[in-house]
């Protein structure tokens, strides 16, 4: 789904106060990880992923690869987290056109 920049501020704006949901370690990106991500996303459709122990192109290439994988938009990065959305079956959050 592509974002347009004012939806992306919005959700950005919705995820300023949410927890990561899900942390990834040394361990990377498994598909453990993966899962428990797709679950969060089908639960909340806006969440956080923190990804600890990575250098800053690594990271870079994680979280971009969490959104191709999931097939969610990454919405925000602030350091080590990342904020990414993808909508459920029955929308909870309405976005502005």
């Amino acid at each position: 789904m592509a974002l347009n920049d004012k939806q992306r501020r919005f959700l950005k704006g919705q995820a300023h106060s949410l927890k990561p949901v899900v942390m990834i370690g040394n361990s990377g990106l498994t598909p453990a990880v993966i899962n428990e991500i797709e679950q969060a996303l089908s639960h909340h459709e806006l969440i956080k992923v923190r990804v600890s122990g990575q250098e800053r192109a690594d990271r870079k290439v994680m979280l971009d690869e969490i959104a191709e994988q999931t097939k969610s938009d990454l919405v925000m990065v602030i350091g080590h987290i990342g904020g990414f959305y993808r909508p459920a079956e029955k929308p909870k959050i309405s976005l502005p056109r």
